[in-house]
């Protein structure tokens, strides 16, 4: 089968950072689908993989955590899905990724596609959608509602970073339901315009001090954060702004905080990681199939849309540098998406 993998950890200025190459096509068994992947999207996750896990004695490692494929075959013992299915996951980062034609899935950890996207729209989706979802109802503990009936709650969330890929998911997740007021954060007018459109109720810029501006706002205290980038620069502001026992959620990789900040207000902090359940084997991991098929059906009731934002074309090495690239330049609204071989 076709795959694009690495040997060594490089710059994704060089050529070798990505590969095309061949590799056997794997087989399913016990609870593991055989998926053909039709179109894929690119997260922060891969490049952090690709820069810091290099393999050992030679070997090619494929990464990639988005898909949506064709069930193909099912192991002996899968009892959800079956041949002709089309799904989408994340997966699992401790196994081959979905930059290959073919790829082995837990079906614990896969949705139904949604049946009124296209593949590369419906790709662009999974692997924030678990991550905005953990966010939301198990870290920050939102109470969630019934879409068809919204009561405004007195939860005021903060969404920094609000226009990548988690954000523009966890705001609209966010909207369709819960009853909380949505602050979201961008710092250009592009990114500011896609957050309104995805549903925010306010839009502050994070290149300024953000105390200020939400104090302008009048509309109470932030009694829940969710910094999904540059914990390390917002926290204290964070500690500053939030109600006592707020929560704050993060999902980036901070050097250092000063946790005794906490204490006063008795504010609580969460980390977010979505391939725990995959990687130790968790007794709930079928939340994350049963979580994607909600909201492959609140989007196809028309509450959550896709948050593509670039089609890069086929899923071959040349494309997927410059989609890495592109994504590493932090500067990208939605996702990145990748179809066909």
């Amino acid at each position: 089968m076709k795959a694009i993998g690495y040997t060594q950890s490089l710059e994704i200025s060089n050529p070798e950072s990505l590969i095309d190459v061949t590799l056997a096509q794997p087989i399913a068994t016990g609870r593991d689908l055989l998926i053909k992947v039709n179109a894929i999207s690119v997260n922060p996750a891969d490049y952090k993989v690709r820069l810091t896990m290099p393999p050992t004695d030679g070997a090619v490692k494929v990464i990639g955590w988005d898909a949506v494929g064709e069930v193909i075959a099912t192991g002996d013992k899968t009892s959800q899905f079956k041949p002709g299915d089309v799904v989408y996951y994340a997966g699992d980062i401790t196994r081959q990724g979905c930059n290959a034609e073919f790829q082995l899935v837990d079906e614990r950890l896969v949705g139904f596609k949604p049946k009124s996207l296209s593949n590369a729209e419906a790709a662009a989706l999974p692997l924030t959608a678990i991550t905005a979802w953990e966010l939301l109802f198990e870290h920050l503990s939102i109470k969630q509602q019934s879409p068809s009936a919204i009561d405004k709650s007195n939860e005021v969330i903060l969404v920094v970073g609000a226009a990548g890929g988690v954000g523009s998911i966890f705001v609209q997740l966010a909207k369709a339901i819960t009853g909380a007021t949505i602050i979201g954060t961008a710092s250009r007018a592009s990114s500011s315009e896609w957050v309104k459109k995805l549903g925010a109720d306010y839009v502050v810029d994070h290149s300024k001090p953000l105390a200020a501006q939400i104090e302008a706002l009048n509309i109470g205290p932030v009694t829940h954060v969710a910094s999904l980038n540059s914990t390390d620069s917002y926290f204290e502001s964070y500690t500053e702004l939030l109600a006592p026992f707020g929560k704050i959620a993060m999902i980036d990789d901070p050097e250092a905080l000063d946790v005794t900040k906490l204490k006063l207000k008795s504010l609580s902090l969460h980390w977010e990681f979505m391939f725990a359940r995959s990687m130790f084997n968790a007794a709930d991991m079928d939340e994350q199939g049963r979580l994607l098929n909600r909201v492959a059906d609140l989007v196809d009731q028309g509450y959550i849309q896709t948050t593509l934002g670039q089609h890069m074309g086929a899923i071959n090495a040349t494309n997927l540098r410059a989609a890495h690239q592109a994504l590493e330049s932090g500067r990208s609204i939605g996702k990145i998406v990748l179809e066909g071989f």
